[in-house]
């Protein structure tokens, strides 16, 4: 079968594609915002990259930089159409499904000219905040409701998408609720998993705007600050407005606060493999990926639960805390208190996640319901 995946240039989208090498099928990418970069990761796939410009000239980004309104008229004239460039390209590889991935970036671009192939095959991946925000934004609704229309397969993080999608159009087959990025290494990260027993670490990510609200987690251990001396506590991926909060509170006198902007995956497992508590807080989001990596490197999670996406995975006070008000830091200090002075109900909670959840997570046991789920398109072809 011949994949045609439309997607921007992300790790979720790699990690994903890679679980198709050597399966048989043919794979495309075409990269919608056109980064011109190899991915290595990738590398048994066709990349279509470097198609936007016609003349990419010696100076343009210092152009790009420094006088942005000549750029914006150049591009008028040198910079190819997205649509007109997915046309080309699905009459020369002739794809037998076409595979966007989230809605308003690899989705409803690509409706005009899906509409004009209607016999070809298009499913689509929802990822994060992709149909629960954007279902309250009245231009995207309206995109994505033409476009769930025209599509015939859907994968997704969690199954709360594939009931928003159903309410706003899609008829479509369901092929199922899958990591965004596919498993994990399990046998890869467990030597990163130290001391289950005597773990000190509070884990906090650290995403600060739109959706995520690591402030009002911090503005929490303001209120705990007299529970927290004999804690590590290690804000990761802070964005800067964390830095800005941090430094201008009366957290910054707190001697046992890191706080780090993006780390490598490898620095971050190590810190999940050492972590006592993972806290992650969005008021809007999918199935976290940091959350399942919080679980199977054996830290307690606590987690947001925007419209009830975590709840799938975490039952609140059986195998974690679910923070159902992402902007109310007395309850988030609550919640961080009862999780601190319960060392039996995190031990049962981790051994449960661990006994539980983590085996599903196992990247060749995900990858074999991935391929299935491709097999159930080739049938239909």
């Amino acid at each position: 079968m011949k994949i045609l995946m439309l997607s921007i240039f992300a790790p979720h989208f790699f990690n994903w594609t890679e679980q198709l090498r050597d399966s048989g099928h043919e794979v495309y990418w075409l990269d919608v915002y056109d980064s011109k970069s190899k991915v290595k990761q990738i590398d048994f796939v066709e990349q279509i990259l470097g198609w936007r410009y016609k003349w990419d000239y010696p100076g343009r980004y210092f152009l790009k930089s420094k006088t942005p309104d000549i750029t914006r008229l150049i591009n008028i004239f040198n910079e190819r159409n997205f649509q007109e460039q997915l046309e080309e390209q699905i009459r020369r590889i002739k794809p037998d499904v076409v595979h966007s991935f989230v809605m308003y970036l690899g989705g409803a671009p690509a409706l005009p000219v899906m509409k004009k192939v209607l016999d070809l095959k298009w499913a689509y991946t929802a990822w994060g905040s992709d149909m629960y925000y954007y279902q309250h934004q009245p231009k995207h609704l309206k995109d994505m409701k033409e476009t769930l229309a025209q599509m015939d397969y859907m994968f997704a993080d969690c199954q709360r998408d594939y009931s928003i999608a159903q309410e706003h159009g899609f008829e479509g087959r369901f092929l199922g609720v899958f990591p965004g990025g596919g498993g994990f290494d399990l046998r890869g990260l467990d030597p990163f998993i130290k001391d289950k027993e005597n773990r000190s670490m509070i884990l906090i990510k650290g995403y600060q705007g739109l959706h995520g609200k690591c402030i009002s987690v911090l503005e929490a251990l303001q209120k705990l600050e007299m529970h927290l001396k004999d804690y590590r506590i290690v804000v990761f991926g802070a964005a800067p407005e964390v830095f800005k909060f941090v430094g201008s509170s009366s957290l910054k006198a707190f001697k046992n606060l890191e706080v780090y902007g993006k780390l490598p995956y490898q620095n971050l497992m190590e810190l999940m493999g050492r972590a006592l508590i993972y806290i992650g807080n969005s008021s809007s989001d999918g199935m976290p990926n940091t959350l399942l990596e919080a679980i199977i490197m054996g830290a307690f999670p606590m987690q947001s639960n925007p419209g009830g996406a975590t709840a799938e995975v975490i039952t609140h006070k059986k195998n974690g805390l679910l923070i159902e008000e992402p902007e109310n830091p007395g309850q988030i200090a609550e919640l961080i208190r009862e999780a601190l002075f319960n060392p039996e109900f995190r031990r049962k909670a981790i051994a449960w996640n661990s006994e539980n959840i983590k085996p599903k997570l196992e990247r060749e046991r995900v990858k074999a319901r991935v391929l299935k789920a491709y097999e159930l398109i080739e049938k239909d072809l």
